[in-house]
């Protein structure tokens, strides 16, 4: 039996949400899901620069977790560019961490 999936926990929740190839029509193009947990850890470390130990540290996460959602979503994202995918962040098993509270 497989184990549940232990939620993350997230400070940020994207205000845009979904991202396309111009010129494109939206029925012409495949999507490639990114889940907000995964956009989370993109942000922690390239945006913020926080290395994998500090970053998983935030997200109340393993290390190793941190480093395969880093993993899926420089995958995701890169399938999406090379290939002419929109790109949709939403879903995941997360938690809104509020900024000095829980």
């Amino acid at each position: 039996m497989a184990r549940p999936l232990k939620q993350k926990w997230v400070q940020f929740e994207p205000g845009v949400t979904y991202f396309k190839p111009r010129g494109i029509p939206l029925m012409y193009l495949e999507e490639v899901i990114i889940p907000v947990e995964e956009f989370e850890a993109l942000r922690l470390a390239e945006l913020l620069d926080l290395d994998q130990k500090k970053a998983a540290k935030r997200m109340r996460i393993s290390r190793t977790t941190f480093q395969r959602l880093l993993h899926s979503a420089h995958k995701k994202i890169t399938d999406a560019l090379v290939s002419g995918k929109a790109m949709r962040i939403e879903g995941g098993k997360y938690k809104i961490k509020k900024k000095g509270g829980e």
